[in-house]
């Protein structure tokens, strides 16, 4: 078995997911698969806000309890949170209780209302930073991956959000943020998961 995939039940997967059942049904039914929601897109971005320095598993295995604490990633509910708010949330041993981080989501709530406001929707502004196909390797491999923190067009994402004053949005993030939102399709050559990720990006639901 090449590096970076396992086979378990007669799939093949790519190896990140290991062998936790919530990990691998994210593997299989969420990641890379392109998504055009609001809240969704959101949701993603605070959590891999959430999620630098941590795994992403201890996220995942957080997310409903992030749902309950963030209004359902709602931006208009979550850009009137208050300081009674804070500190709501950083009571909350059910999230990461960073208080930088959750003042961030207020305020990125509050960014993304005049995003949609001038493109319409949050997805149509994210979705011009999709990678293009002639520029991604044309056999993706772990080793390669390994060597792809970020991208140019991950790059030009987070300048941008940081210039309209977002925060906790640094080229990385924005990466691991697209990877997941299915603007580009990550799955190594092998995975099983690849090629239902591609004809979703394709022909999007």
């Amino acid at each position: 078995m090449p590096i970076g995939l396992k086979s378990a039940g007669g799939v093949t997967r790519c190896a990140w997911c290991g062998d936790d059942p919530l990990y691998v049904s994210y593997h299989d039914s969420e990641w890379g698969f392109p998504v055009h929601d609001d809240t969704r897109l959101f949701e993603k971005l605070s959590l891999e806000g959430f999620q630098s320095g941590l795994s992403w598993l201890t996220i995942l295995r957080k997310r409903e309890n992030f749902r309950r604490a963030f209004a359902g990633f709602e931006t208009a509910r979550i850009a009137r949170f208050t300081a009674r708010d804070v500190n709501r949330l950083m009571s909350d041993a059910g999230i990461v209780r960073h208080r930088g981080k959750i003042e961030s989501v207020i305020n990125n709530a509050r960014c993304c209302h005049e995003l949609q406001s001038e493109f319409g929707s949050l997805a149509a502004f994210i979705w011009e930073f999709e990678h293009a196909a002639k520029l991604r390797p044309k056999r993706l491999t772990w080793r390669k991956l390994l060597t792809m923190p970020s991208t140019p067009d991950s790059t030009a994402l987070s300048k941008e959000l940081k210039r309209r004053g977002w925060t906790f949005v640094g080229p990385t993030t924005a990466y691991a943020f697209m990877q997941a939102m299915g603007l580009v399709n990550d799955h190594v050559h092998g995975c099983d998961i690849r090629v239902r990720a591609e004809q979703l990006r394709k022909n999007p639901r």
